[in-house]
């Protein structure tokens, strides 16, 4: 009779009433019948124990494959216990259990810290939850070693945050940088507000600007620029008119009283009229002695318009803009003007050769060579004819706007001069009393003729100003700059 149990008797060992045993856990080691003091025979000796899945670890825990798409993920799903000292252990206040369920023995190698207890101590490098709050209010979580925790919203690992859009709350009306705003419809200008910008423009345009007219802004803002500009400069642009334009048309007019040829026609031998004796003299003397005074006050006048584009762009660029100054800066580019001057003038003559309208045609395209040479001193007549070609019904209208005023004020010439003769004759200078009431009709004349000279003169900047807008971003200030 055999010695060894029957069949289906062997003990069954007690099932532990501690918690489950880890899944992960390698099978436990087989009980020695030896060491528990049963009796009976020997039974054959299990095999090799199984090998330690966490003998070849470094770490606190076992490797766990990286997910594809995500960041570095912490070595066990279960959160930290923040109480946990940095050298693992238990937490404060609770003890790991003292041994091993009954019948099974400890696992193999060391277990990863936080396995021991519900709560260890979090993964190197890993920040453990319920330390700093996020500064945005968002959950608190884990935060990956070396990434900054977004205010407000943490963003999973792995996935990065789209490109113009900040990881944060978003801003009340989404208006934020981060946040591109859509137009709203029948808007006229879809670009967001920047730096130095105002809602509703392009970038590095300034509607309130008070000398550049931005583009499509229309003839009203035009109209309240010029106006802007006498209502701020009158003070120093009335003189500066007075000593270098109403001076010299008074004394060309005045000299044209004293040496015009005499009007009265002679009468010939058989009683035909004849020209006076000495006409042609007269006549050559009379338009060499007004070429050369205009010549002479050409300068003048050239110092002038300089000065006042100087007074007009530094007030709207609230600098300083003193009357000494002002005709400093006008001396220092009088000549250069002075120049371009003549060459314009020789052009429209040459034009007006052609049955008038050539010159008027060339006129009106040049007339814009003043403020390019004062600003950018490069090719005004090259300049001036491309600007005018290049926004034709713009510049155009802005032109006829200062050459009616023009008009207006040669119609008032005219007809003080027609007054003139009716009262002292074609001949005033052989009375004193003629000619002196002839004089002061000339210079009444002259005198009169200022507000047109000023009308001009800030128009034609403003008119320039707004060219350079069409063509990219400019500034009051940056004109005032390139004036030097």
């Amino acid at each position: 009779m055999s010695d060894l149990p029957p069949p289906g008797s062997e003990p069954v060992p007690p099932t532990p009433s501690g918690p489950p045993a880890d899944p992960t856990a390698p099978p436990p080691a087989a009980a020695d019948p030896a060491s528990s003091g049963s009796a009976g025979p020997s039974v054959p000796a299990p095999g090799p124990a199984p090998a330690d899945p966490w003998a070849d670890q470094t770490g606190h825990g076992p490797a766990i494959p990286q997910q594809p798409g995500y960041g570095t993920q912490p070595a066990h799903p279960n959160p930290p216990d923040p109480a946990t000292p940095p050298g693992g252990g238990d937490p404060a206040g609770r003890n790991a259990p003292a041994s091993h369920p009954p019948g099974q023995s400890a696992p193999h190698g060391t277990p990863p810290s936080g396995w021991s207890a519900p709560h260890g101590t979090p993964p190197s490098g890993w920040s453990a939850p319920g330390g700093t709050p996020n500064p945005g209010g968002g959950q608190s979580g884990w935060t990956a070693p070396g990434a900054t925790p977004s205010p407000g919203y943490p963003a999973m690992p792995g996935y990065p945050t789209p490109q113009g859009y900040p990881t944060g709350a978003p801003q009340a009306g989404w208006t934020g940088p981060g946040y591109p705003a859509h137009p709203m419809p029948g808007a006229a200008y879809p670009v967001p507000a920047g730096s130095g910008a105002y809602a509703g423009w392009p970038s590095g345009f300034d509607p309130q600007d008070p000398l550049v007219n931005p583009p499509h802004a229309g003839i009203g803002p035009w109209f309240a620029r010029c106006w802007g500009a006498l209502r701020r400069g009158w003070r120093q642009l009335l003189p500066i008119v007075l000593l270098t334009q109403v001076l010299p048309a008074t004394v060309i007019g005045v000299l044209t009283l004293i040496i015009s040829p005499d009007g009265q026609m002679a009468t010939a031998p058989n009683g035909a009229p004849a020209l006076p004796e000495g006409f042609w003299a007269q006549t050559l003397g009379f338009y060499g002695a007004i070429l050369f005074a205009g010549l002479i006050f050409g300068a003048l006048q050239a110092m002038g318009w300089a000065a006042g584009t100087w007074v007009i762009a530094r007030q709207a660029a609230g600098q300083p803009a003193g009357l000494g100054s002002a005709f400093r800066y006008g001396l220092s580019r009088a000549l250069g003007l002075w120049g371009w001057t003549i060459v314009v003038s020789l052009l429209v003559t040459l034009g007006a050769c052609f049955c008038l309208l050539p010159g008027v045609y060339v006129a009106l395209a040049l007339a814009l060579f003043g403020p390019v040479y004062l600003f950018e001193r490069r090719d005004p007549v090259g300049r001036s004819w491309q600007m005018f070609h290049s926004r034709f019904g713009m510049v155009l209208g802005r032109v006829m706007l200062v050459v009616a005023a023009l008009v207006a004020a040669t119609l008032l010439d005219v007809v003080l001069a027609g007054i003139n003769v009716e009262l002292f004759g074609v001949e005033p200078m052989g009375a004193v009393g003629t000619a002196i009431g002839a004089v002061t009709i000339t210079v009444l004349s002259a005198a009169v003729a200022a507000p047109t000279y000023l009308v001009q003169q800030v128009g034609l900047v403003v008119t320039y100003a707004e060219q350079r807008a069409q063509e990219g971003p400019v500034t009051a200030a940056q004109l005032a700059a390139e004036l030097g």
